[in-house]
């Protein structure tokens, strides 16, 4: 079993999408944490938060700009 240590993010600084405003439906994402990309729901901020690799998100970024994720 891999154990991963999760950083404390009660005071990070969160920023919402500028897509957010469209529909109040957004994520935000915590940018500045060492090695990891922090993620949660805007309209639950308060909620669980999901912890990215940096490789996690560089490969999820190529694959948006791939268009792997087209509906």
């Amino acid at each position: 079993m891999l154990k991963v240590s999760v950083p404390d993010l009660s005071r990070e600084n969160w920023r919402k999408s500028t897509f957010s405003a469209e529909t109040g439906d957004c994520v935000e994402v915590a940018d500045g944490v060492p090695g990891v990309l922090p993620v949660r729901d805007s309209k639950d901020p308060s909620g669980p938060s999901l912890v990215f690799s940096a490789d996690a998100r560089v490969a999820f970024v190529a694959g948006v700009r791939a268009g792997e994720f087209e509906v």
